[in-house]
């Protein structure tokens, strides 16, 4: 495009930072990009690490409406229970045209749709903090309003931060427990590692650089065109090995199974927390 779109981040916590970092490590130009946060302090930090506008609204209580009013593309980051207040606070100051991209957990794309103008463009998503190095997954769901050319606009503005897919909004909650908790997973595992391999005997140190190694280079075997977690874990099982002896211990323990329940958990919290919000709209 001609000249960039303006992007405004309404807060600017650790996921909205994460896709922020992904835009711009896309080479987006920092001049079109602004945020908003509560403390001066954090202002501060981010505007020294990523060299771009920052408001405080501890320094200015219009920060937010001063923010959405320039913007062709918000972002919202704040937390769930905040995001029908802030659309509320920022609504009548939008541009016309202007698309308001959520990223909070369970926040349904009625309820914004709700809180917005009638006929504002809403796109629902689903990232996750890998986005700030450049390897997230991102899926999105477009609201009713929201024009085709304004969900590429969206989706290549994302694909900074990795891979970004569009599914029906009532998968969303289906993605969080595979690719927006699933960091949380592999960090859990990799603790978990680490722990067992202190146990055995090694340096707490090496046992941490071991586990984080592994799993960072698994991930990267992973991402391989064409890749398939089976084959790639049957190429390292040799038959009556020592792959093989800890991989029968995690199926005689059906590991399958718990990792099962735990993504059936996330799913249901979400569900919740969504008829949460929607009980107190």
């Amino acid at each position: 495009m001609p000249t960039s779109p303006r992007i405004s981040f309404l807060g600017c916590g650790s996921m909205n930072e994460a896709i922020l970092g992904g835009i711009l490590a896309g080479g987006f130009p920092k001049d079109r990009v602004t945020a908003t946060v509560r403390r001066a302090e954090r202002a501060a930090e981010l505007r020294v690490r990523h060299g771009i506008t920052v408001l405080a609204g501890s320094e200015d209580e219009a920060a937010n409406r001063n923010a959405a009013a320039e913007a062709d593309v918000l972002i919202v980051g704040v937390k769930p229970a905040g995001v029908r207040a802030m659309l509320t606070e920022v609504g009548p100051v939008l541009k016309p045209g202007a698309v308001v991209v959520s990223v909070a957990a369970a926040v349904p794309l009625e309820l914004m749709e709700a809180a917005l103008p009638a006929g504002a463009q809403v796109i629902r998503t689903m990232p996750n903090t890998p986005a700030k190095l450049g390897r997230g997954v991102t899926a999105l769901s477009a609201g009713t309003a929201a024009a085709p050319a304004s969900v590429e606009l969206v989706r290549s503005l994302l694909a900074g931060t990795g891979r970004v897919v569009q599914v029906p909004e009532e998968q969303i909650n289906a993605v969080g427990s595979v690719s927006g908790s699933g960091p949380a997973y592999a960090f859990y595992l990799a603790e978990a590692m680490a722990k067992a391999g202190a146990e055995l005997g090694l340096e707490p140190e090496l046992a941490v650089l071991l586990a984080a190694e592994t799993l960072a280079g698994a991930g990267a075997m992973l991402a391989e065109p064409g890749a398939d977690a089976a084959a790639l874990r049957r190429a390292v099982t040799s038959p009556n090995g020592t792959t093989e002896a800890a991989i029968g211990v995690f199926a005689d323990r059906d590991l399958p199974g718990i990792i099962a329940a735990g993504m059936a958990a996330a799913a249901e919290r979400s569900a919740e927390i969504t008829g949460e919000l929607n009980a107190a709209s």
